[in-house]
């Protein structure tokens, strides 16, 4: 077994239940045969993947005394073990085509990897992660809740979103201090938004910046001076908007900068 204290250092828990991660194995349809999983550790979920027929597994992991242990432990893996960053890594030159993602994301990194996989989004139909319970709720709410934010909106753009169940705190070593979920994304049919995608980003990014203020004022950043449209758009708060709404609140802008 490796060292605890420098898996802790890079914020992650040992997931030690077997049935568990039983469950989040299960939870991969297996619609797309190749799978990399993210941060693999001790290999909880890897001895699992490794057992399916349908999928072939690579994996990434940035710790090396981890990697060390993977390859002794999975010799089976040795050749699709990547040792080095997720964030870092140049996706289109490790896999050609289509992948699904698999992990027990580190809490202080999750959004991060979103935004990657939302980058890599024509590559990656489907992902299985099990994240910080409150994190999960926040992507998997609809329009109206208090958690609804950026990443809602942008993963709700391209993926259905599932929160699949709740994952609680003694099921890992060391045990985290809040509990934990897992979510499901599947790539939905939008192929590319009817707007600008780049502005899209900004626009929401800018006024849950701010949420407290009306969207007028909050996307003053982008629009400056410019005359807005009358419309009801201007006068909400953004946890109020829908995805496809934020789309039309995306052209409307477009059609004044």
């Amino acid at each position: 077994m490796i060292g605890i204290r420098a898996k802790k250092a890079l914020g992650q828990h040992f997931l030690h239940d077997k049935n568990t991660a039983q469950r989040i194995v299960a939870s991969l349809s297996g619609a797309t045969a190749t799978v990399l999983e993210i941060g693999p550790g001790v290999g909880a979920l890897t001895a699992f993947l490794l057992q399916r027929p349908d999928i072939t597994t690579y994996a990434v992991e940035i710790d090396t005394e981890s990697a060390a242990y993977l390859q002794q432990t999975f010799p089976a893996l040795q050749e699709r073990l990547i040792v080095g960053d997720f964030l870092l890594m140049p996706l289109p030159d490790h896999f050609s085509g289509m992948f699904a993602v698999i992990g027990n994301f580190p809490y202080h990194i999750s959004s991060q990897i979103f935004f990657k996989i939302l980058a890599c989004r024509g590559q990656i139909p489907e992902v299985v992660c099990m994240i910080q319970k409150e994190v999960a709720e926040r992507i998997a709410c609809g329009a109206g809740s208090k958690t609804y934010g950026i990443l809602s909106v942008l993963l709700q753009a391209y993926y259905d979103i599932e929160y699949l169940f709740t994952v609680h705190e003694h099921v890992f070593t060391p045990p985290p201090k809040v509990k934990s979920a897992v979510i499901r994304l599947r790539r939905n049919a939008v192929g590319q938004l009817p707007c600008d995608e780049r502005l899209f980003v900004k626009v929401v990014k800018a006024t849950f910046n701010q949420r407290r203020k009306v969207i007028r004022n909050s996307i003053k950043p982008l629009t400056g001076d410019a005359p807005l449209p009358c419309h009801r758009y201007f006068t909400m708060r953004p946890e109020q908007l829908h995805v496809d709404e934020f789309v039309e609140l995306t052209r409307m802008i477009s059609n004044v900068i």
